[in-house]
């Protein structure tokens, strides 16, 4: 007997609806003749579709969205190609455990193995999400959406892909109730292990924090707060955790990264106990686990395989970051040591050295010089997001940050071409913020289309590319280590015109070379109505931060 009478929608329809209902309210991709039924129902459901210019955005601007939010949004793609040019958002997100659902339009069943058209095997990406899901009938595939966009946000958070074979999306089903993703609440430190962190951190005379991305991620941060002042303790962040702490405060001491100077360790160093909360250890951060940090270390973390990772604690945690700050306040007695004391001499020895960097270098500006003007142009309350590369570790170090989800850049996986793209996704999350994309020119190159989005959506987004025609971070690395001639990897022969090609795509172009224009410019830029790109000249040839900031 046929049941098709019985049925209310399509399964495009359902999974649309279920996305719905559990608060996704934006996607990006780029539509294929497959997703049309998708974008279809997206139409009829209130939820933004933001057409980017190429698949390795669409998983960056989700990205930039959740980092910004802590709430995911989805992306919506094309089998094959599509699914694999957004893999690398997608691995990065799952390397910062942020929370996306990745629907990828999969190869019909019947044709599954025999090379169809975009045909990858689902398998492929096992290893670059959190969870990996294909929808295997028509019925179920509302419910494996609201499964899977549970699974995303459940800590630890990260991106969750749902493949769902394109020829399922325009039949019909009988209308099934998905139900209400269910989030897990946040996981409590066990009795036992809170008692010996306790008695660890009890008796410190010069403790101090270790903040990483998971303080974010937990939005954490008031906790992490509340607990520094309590102990007296300075704070260090990684460069995931990056304005967990405002870097104003005077427990502010800075950030774990390839640009960490001797005193900034020594923070973590010289403590009597370490309490690093949020953290993977991982080895970009740790320069391979080269800091010899202390013994009376309590490690919390959600991943029992982060536990020794590099480091072995003398008390392993698996909580969440803000329960666990949470008990540890109103356990522990107030501290009266010098942790004000130990932050403030370490910033002052990263601005000096930062301040020798001031004023041209052989005649144009450093990184240093260039962030400083722009810093100081843009409130302290708007959305900064930061490409990777040379430049990054210069911003991480020399330009502060003062909220926990005001400033974004890649994890571990440090992608380039990541910058312009989150700075979308968070714009499109929330319009009434304002939002500046720090980028180099290797990595602008890299997403250079997506400013056409950002004229296409009409986003108010200014984006401040430093050039120096080189892939600088490689060219210095070359010279320094294997004798190539300085700028070997540069095309000042060939320069781009970034305000030239800003402005063929709808977007506001200005030029700016000293401090004081750079300012003013940026300034300009942000009071103009819609997008704008402002092109700051730095030298190729300046002191990398990894090498400058370690003397």
């Amino acid at each position: 007997m046929d049941d098709s009478s019985d049925a209310t929608t399509t399964v495009g329809e359902a999974v649309v609806a279920a996305m719905a209902e559990t608060g996704i309210d934006a996607a990006f991709g780029i539509p294929g003749k497959q997703t049309l039924p998708l974008n279809e129902a997206m139409a009829g459901n209130d939820i933004r579709y933001v057409v980017a210019r190429h698949e390795t955005a669409v998983s960056h601007q989700a990205w930039g969205y959740a980092e910004t939010t802590g709430r995911p949004a989805a992306t919506v793609v094309i089998p094959g190609p599509g699914d694999l040019n957004a893999a690398n958002g997608l691995k990065n997100a799952y390397n910062d455990c942020t929370p996306l659902l990745h629907v990828a339009v999969e190869t019909a069943p019947e044709v599954r193995g025999g090379d169809g058209i975009h045909e990858t095997p689902p398998e492929v990406y096992d290893e670059l999400v959190k969870a990996n899901y294909t929808v295997e009938s028509p019925a179920s595939a509302a419910a494996v959406v609201t499964e899977a966009v549970e699974e995303a946000t459940t800590h630890p958070k990260g991106p969750v892909r749902v493949g769902i074979p394109k020829t399922f999306l325009g039949q019909a089903v009988a209308s099934v109730d998905a139900g209400e993703a269910r989030t897990t609440g946040p996981k409590r430190p066990a009795p036992d292990a809170l008692a010996r962190a306790r008695d660890l951190l009890s008796d410190a005379t010069r403790p101090a924090i270790l903040a990483g991305g998971g303080v974010r991620a937990s939005d954490a941060a008031a906790s992490l707060e509340t607990l520094a002042a309590h102990l007296n303790a300075p704070v260090v962040t990684t460069y995931k955790g990056k304005g967990t702490l405002a870097e104003d405060h005077p427990l502010s001491a800075g950030v774990l990264c390839g640009g960490t100077s001797p005193e900034v360790a020594a923070v973590l160093e010289d403590a009597d106990a370490l309490l690093a909360v949020g953290t993977d250890f991982d080895a970009v951060a740790t320069g391979e686990w080269g800091y010899d940090l202390p013994d009376r270390l309590v490690h919390v973390t959600y991943h029992a395989s982060d536990i020794g990772t590099g480091y072995d604690p003398a008390v392993g945690v698996l909580a969440d970051a803000d329960a666990t700050l949470r008990a540890l306040h109103d356990s522990l007695p107030a501290g009266d040591g010098d942790g004000k004391t130990r932050a403030r001499e370490a910033r002052t020895a990263d601005r000096a050295r930062l301040d020798a960097l001031l004023g041209e270098h052989d005649g144009q500006l450093t990184s240093v010089e260039a962030l400083r003007a722009v810093r100081e142009v843009i409130p302290r309350e708007a959305t900064v997001a930061v490409d990777a590369g040379g430049f990054r570790i210069w911003a991480l170090v020399s330009f502060p940050a003062y909220g926990p989800r005001r400033y974004v850049n890649p994890g571990s996986w440090a992608t380039m071409g990541t910058g312009l793209p989150s700075a979308i996704g968070a714009k499109v999350a929330d319009p009434d913020r304002e939002v500046v994309a720090l980028t180099g020119d290797g990595g602008l190159m890299m997403c250079l289309h997506e400013l056409h989005t950002l004229a296409a959506e009409e986003l108010d987004v200014t984006v401040v590319v430093f050039r120096n025609d080189d892939y600088a971070i490689i060219s210095e690395e070359a010279t320094r280590s294997y004798g190539l001639e300085a700028v070997a990897y540069g095309w000042g022969e060939t320069p781009v015109e970034f305000t030239a090609l800003a402005e063929s795509m709808g977007v506001a172009g200005y030029r700016a070379g000293s401090p004081e224009e750079i300012a003013d410019t940026v300034a300009k830029a942000r009071a103009s109505d819609g997008p704008s790109l402002v092109e700051v000249r730095t030298d190729p040839t300046e002191p990398q931060a990894s090498e400058w900031m370690r003397r």
